[in-house]
């Protein structure tokens, strides 16, 4: 069984459906290790030495946050600037990470028909993570598909548990190593690899 630590952020929870949904959804699930950055760091002060502990712990490391700005919240990056260090995750003797899986769970206010080239942003959404595919692959790790809900701005409150359940399913799959290498080099999102797809 897979060891999964998802690293939250979203500066105003409060105000969130869809990831208060999630959060909600997945409590309690055995092997997934929830931590919430903005909870934990109110004053951006990351505990480098707590989150690479963390990161030694799990197998599967997945952000999860709005995507604001074609990106993450900023605490992601101040925790990238601070815990993934020279010669520990990356470098020439930096091996910490090496074999671990690296991902992203992102919700969008747009369609999924908005993350195409002839679409409102012009680009995919996977163009747009390439700032975390490169950080898996300098840290000798995996990146994986990402799990996007599209639409969270149109989205009725009757889908909301229908994205929940299925992104605990998803948690559940990955968790259980159900999805083989290639399944996964094959997918665009994870959302494709549950029973059903999630937004779009």
């Amino acid at each position: 069984m897979a060891r999964i630590l998802i690293l939250f952020a979203h500066p105003a929870l409060e105000k969130s459906r869809i990831h208060a949904g999630l959060l909600k959804n997945i409590k309690g699930l055995q092997g997934v290790t929830l931590n919430d950055l903005y909870e934990e760091y109110p004053d951006l002060n990351i505990d480098a030495d707590r989150e690479q502990a963390l990161l030694l712990q799990h197998d599967i490391i997945l952000f999860q946050h709005p995507f604001y700005w074609y990106s993450s919240p900023a605490i992601i990056k101040q925790w990238q600037d601070l815990v993934l260090e020279h010669g520990w995750a990356y470098g020439r003797i930096g091996k910490a990470l090496s074999g671990k899986y690296l991902g992203n769970v992102i919700s969008t206010g747009g369609g999924q028909q908005a993350y195409t080239p002839g679409g409102h942003h012009g680009y995919t959404i996977k163009d747009f993570l390439l700032p975390f595919r490169q950080t898996a692959r300098l840290c000798n790790m995996t990146y994986l598909p990402p799990f996007v809900i599209h639409g969270t701005h149109r989205m009725k409150r009757a889908d909301v548990p229908f994205c929940c359940m299925r992104y605990r399913e998803m948690l559940e799959a990955l968790r259980d190593e159900k999805f083989t290498p290639d399944v996964l080099n094959k997918a665009v999102y994870l959302n494709e690899l549950t029973a059903g797809e999630t937004g779009g």
